[in-house]
């Protein structure tokens, strides 16, 4: 007897595409704070019905990527000055441990790794490209976070990262940076040097600077 396989559904599929690429856009600074959504307007950039676009929003707004007023107007979100130092004290907390646990496997690749990343950070500077420094800053981040081999910590740390990337781009304005972020270099040095209490400085002064003068 021969078995023909079931045909795969493909809304699911729809709605994890629309979800996992309507995030990185938010993550990376790509919409701007308070930036107003529809689920048509969803559904058109990314040519899927109604319902997978309302099934991302609905994760999206789990994760506070978006907000849903009881209207059902749809934006991303607009933090006040206490939330941003309540996410970056949670950056602080957390970004810090994972640099901590990462620092044992900091091989020589990693590292290299690391510079090649800031590297292209600088070029992004240079262009005024925010969306480019905000993936690229992230990138070198999530790239040493890994190492830490703490899949858990890390969730939290990118639900922070998605929940502050319109607020990041924001920053990035305000900033008007001309040189790539000093603490990179300086986390670099102590994961060169072995140096935990070097290194637990640095990503703790990298996460929160420039978002505690955004508070203010």
């Amino acid at each position: 007897m021969s078995f023909t396989p079931r045909p795969v559904d493909p809304a699911p599929l729809a709605h994890d595409r629309v979800y996992r690429q309507l995030r990185l856009q938010i993550m990376h600074g790509m919409l701007a704070p308070g930036q107003a959504l529809t689920l048509r307007g969803i559904g058109k950039d990314f040519d899927v019905s109604m319902t997978p676009a309302r099934e991302a929003v609905r994760r999206l707004a789990a994760e506070g990527a978006v907000t849903m007023s009881n209207s059902g107007r749809i934006s991303t979100p607009e933090l006040t000055g206490e939330r941003i130092e309540e996410l970056a004290a949670l950056r602080a907390l957390i970004e810090v441990e994972l640099a901590s646990r990462a620092l044992p496997r900091a091989h020589l690749a990693l590292i290299e790794r690391l510079t090649n990343i800031n590297g292209k950070v600088g070029e992004a500077v240079a262009q005024r490209d925010a969306v480019a420094y905000i993936r690229l800053n992230l990138e070198f981040h999530r790239t040493l976070y890994l190492r830490a081999q703490a899949p858990a910590m890390l969730a939290m740390a990118e639900t922070v990262w998605l929940q502050m990337g319109p607020t990041m781009r924001a920053l990035y304005g305000r900033l008007r940076r001309t040189e790539p972020p000093q603490f990179h270099r300086l986390i670099i040095a102590a994961l060169k040097a072995g140096d935990e209490p070097g290194l637990r400085l640095a990503v703790r002064s990298d996460v929160t600077q420039g978002l505690r003068m955004l508070a203010r």
